[in-house]
């Protein structure tokens, strides 16, 4: 879906950059923790996560913007 890769694009090429410059050059993509022996990668799902609520604030400004034109 055309959207659905212009957030992705949107995502990894745009915000996670500026997001890596404030964490001090980490990429967020592989971010992983390390928990006595168990390493949980929690990179690729806050990746996920922010696209999510990047569709999730245009889908609701669509919303507002269509009942404020009367458009159902």
């Amino acid at each position: 879906m055309f959207t659905c890769g212009l957030v992705q694009s949107l995502v990894k090429d745009l915000l996670l950059p500026v997001i890596g410059l404030a964490m001090q050059d980490v990429d967020l993509a592989s971010l992983q923790y390390n928990v006595e022996g168990q390493i949980f990668g929690i990179g690729n799902f806050l990746v996920a996560l922010i696209t999510f609520i990047i569709v999730a604030f245009v889908i609701f400004i669509l919303v507002k913007v269509t009942k404020r034109w009367g458009i159902q």
